[in-house]
């Protein structure tokens, strides 16, 4: 009370954004990105390796490219952004360009991406930037402008998102937080890297109120010695595939209970990759002498690379599985594509089991979509990191479904898509039993739709007690004593009984 007299409730706001053990008092630490923005000068020892690279090796060329978001992709453009500040977006709007198009990086920086002794077959996959939250630890605070000091593994990740975006946050508010990377190729000298990151931005400074700027996730690659003294080649980018890729946050006042808007759009390039190999900073000759980096006439000396034989290799789309299931474990069922789950469907003679999203179930920007709109954590989120996860359901979603998530956009567009009036068709039966934000629904190959529940409803229910639940449909099991798991069980049963008599003609 004191603190709110002394300050009014917009100066404790920033002063709370500062105090990051909220004891009342700011450390030198704390205050650390007031006194770098006032004097415009960064401590060089924030940005130090533990062990120092050596600056004699090899130096890699890295680009940025960027895409601003597309604003007409947000759903508050429907009615032009009415009842929004011009001020809540103006860190979004600005945002046009990379902060650094191009940046100069040690090859041994990278030593980071390198697998640890353990994880060192094909596909293993290891954390780079472990994840501290789950579902009992809740999430981390709304109300902060700057970062914290990247450490360790941090540092590396941490500026190669300041390319983008002066303010990355290496560790997201929401779980799954953190890096994940498995070894997609090995040779004698060489691995090929894949990784996923979960990372963060934050657009506005004050005295504006935080924005939130969450793509789903950022993927790549490194080819790099196993020593980590050269990079053959470097990419990162946030994937562009789907009609969604981006989620949105921001405050509406100086509180951590303030109105928060969410939103989400689409990011069409946000990318990062290497010019070519990493080349040596310093060059010898024969004898030690170290010599120009130019020839003669002036040009730069030109480096012929040994050809990489891979003796063990796996498909980047099974990489990619193996970081997404890391991060998921959930997705230890595939989860395909619309239009494919029904064609396997009929094929396998098996159900539906099917998610409709107003945003992604898989992506890291889905762990804070409906967070504003619920009493709870997103009840995607929810189901993702209890229901979907537990043995029970794996099981027998694996031995009697084909499991598909989609986005409503997408089926709003594919139920336009005259073109193939079947496909449309599958949409519209979809779209009918759809309420926001999630509908769990198990149909027939043909898409016709025998039972669907709410996940609002569903997460009212598993949160009374069993006597109080009136419908027999979703009766509680003794033999679980997770609630969410026996309800969601007894979901998918009675969708499969509902089923037989069209399943046995």
């Amino acid at each position: 009370e004191l603190a709110l007299k002394s300050l009014g409730s917009e100066g404790l706001f920033l002063f709370s954004s500062l105090d990051t053990n909220n004891d009342l008092y700011l450390s030198p630490e704390e205050f650390k990105p007031i006194a770098e923005k006032l004097t415009g000068v960064a401590p060089i020892s924030e940005f130090e390796e533990e062990e120092t690279p050596d600056p004699s090796g090899e130096t890699l060329s890295v680009v940025a490219k960027f895409q601003p978001l597309v604003m007409e992709t947000m759903t508050k453009s429907k009615d032009g952004f009415l009842g929004i500040s011009h001020v809540a977006l103006s860190g979004l709007r600005n945002w046009t360009a990379p902060a650094a198009p191009m940046s100069m990086m040690l090859a041994r920086q990278f030593k980071a991406f390198l697998p640890p002794k353990n994880k060192v077959d094909v596909g293993d996959p290891w954390w780079i930037i472990p994840s501290e939250l789950n579902i009992f630890t809740g999430y981390l605070s709304n109300n902060r402008f700057y970062p914290p000091p990247p450490k360790g593994k941090e540092i590396i990740i941490h500026r190669l998102l300041s390319m983008f975006h002066p303010r990355p946050f290496v560790k997201t508010r929401f779980a799954p937080q953190g890096a994940v990377a498995c070894i997609q190729a090995i040779s004698t000298f060489y691995y090929t890297i894949a990784f996923r990151i979960h990372a963060e931005f934050q657009l506005n400074e004050p005295p504006d109120f935080p924005f939130w700027f969450s793509p789903g996730q950022f993927t790549g690659h490194i080819i790099l010695s196993k020593d980590s003294s050269h990079v053959r080649e470097f990419k990162l980018f946030v994937p562009n595939n789907r009609s969604l890729n981006v989620d949105m946050e921001w405050l509406y006042g100086a509180s951590e209970s303030s109105n928060m808007e969410v939103d989400i759009g689409y990011l069409p390039q946000m990318e990062l990759e290497s010019t070519g190999p990493s080349i040596p900073s310093v060059i010898h000759d024969e004898n030690g002498n170290v010599i120009d980096s130019r020839d003669p006439s002036g040009e730069p000396i030109q480096f012929v690379f040994e050809e990489i034989t891979w003796q063990q290799e796996i498909p980047w789309e099974e990489a990619a599985q193996k970081l997404e299931v890391a991060m998921y474990p959930f997705k230890k069922v595939s989860y395909l594509p619309f239009t494919q789950a029904f064609e396997k469907a009929k094929a396998e003679k098996k159900l539906v089991h099917s998610i409709l999203l107003w945003g992604a179930l898989d992506d890291q920007k889905h762990n804070k979509l409906l967070s504003a709109s619920l009493p709870m954590p997103g009840s995607g989120r929810t189901l993702r990191e209890t229901v979907l996860e537990s043995s029970p359901i794996l099981a027998l979603l694996n031995e009697s479904f084909i499991s598909s998530w989609s986005l409503v956009k997408e089926l709003e567009e594919l139920q336009t898509n005259r073109e193939n009036e079947f496909y449309s068709k599958l949409a519209d039966l979809h779209l009918e039993k759809y309420n926001f934000p999630v509908e769990m629904i198990i149909c027939l190959p043909n898409g016709t739709v025998v039972h669907h529940i709410n996940a609002n409803y569903f997460l009212d229910i598993t949160s009374m007690k069993p006597e109080d639940v009136e419908s027999s449909i979703f009766s509680f099991s003794t033999n679980f004593e997770d609630p969410s798991t026996a309800t969601y069980l007894q979901f998918l049963k009675e969708g499969l009984q509902r089923a037989k008599p069209y399943l046995q003609t």
